[in-house]
């Protein structure tokens, strides 16, 4: 078994998949590991596709993920995840936002958005749904899905060992904010069943100071 480990950050531009990338990043260089990222931005700010990969382990060498030889897959939109699926390995995982943003063609009516993704996904490899857009809104802060999904990460690869809530993140400050950051804190306090169940957002609201700010 290899010591390296491969993350794939997939997404349309503004979602945050990079932001999330940077704090895995910092939160395993300041633990100990060997990282490499690299980060392809694309038409991001148009919304089209963007994409990170983190590579980890003792000694690592390459920031490329190839085909094949993604540990997980995080998609923060549907369709991304089933474009991008191919980078997984046979035994990977992918954690999937359950969003469906319309590319261009499904906006001027060209083409229809598929919907049976998530049914393609799980016949052909380990998904583990959940709607982290939906969990960020009901506690206050649509824009912190990124944060809902690192979390669902850090479980799912079992990096619960690094004292993440002590790491030095100043992008990740200026970026969310006090409420971002106690969101993350109460994230990383549930298990990855919780992530994949309905109750995860009042799993979260249990926090009195986040209920009076969501």
């Amino acid at each position: 078994m290899s010591e390296i480990k491969n993350v794939l950050f997939v997404g349309v531009g503004g979602q945050g998949a990079i932001l999330a990338s940077k704090i895995l990043t910092i939160g395993l260089i300041e633990s100990g590991y060997d990282v490499k990222m690299s980060e392809v931005h694309g038409m991001s700010q148009r919304g089209g596709s963007v994409s990170t990969q983190v590579r980890f382990g003792p000694k690592v060498y390459s920031p490329i993920i190839g085909t094949g030889t993604a540990d997980l897959l995080v998609s923060f939109e549907e369709m991304e995840a089933a474009r991008y699926l191919k980078f997984l390995k046979p035994e990977g995982k992918v954690v999937v936002n359950t969003l469906q943003i319309p590319s261009m063609p499904v906006l001027s009516g060209k083409r229809k958005y598929p919907q049976t993704v998530l049914e393609e996904l799980k016949s052909r490899t380990i998904v583990l749904p959940l709607n982290a857009t939906q969990i960020a809104t009901d506690i206050g802060n649509p824009k912190s899905a990124n944060v809902v999904l690192l979390g669902a990460l850090i479980k799912a690869l079992d990096l619960t060992d690094i004292d993440w809530k002590s790491i030095k993140i100043p992008l990740f400050l200026r970026a969310g904010g006090r409420l971002v950051r106690e969101i993350f804190r109460r994230v990383l306090c549930l298990s990855l069943k919780s992530f994949l169940s309905s109750t995860v957002s009042q799993a979260l609201l249990k926090k009195s100071w986040l209920k009076k700010r969501a």
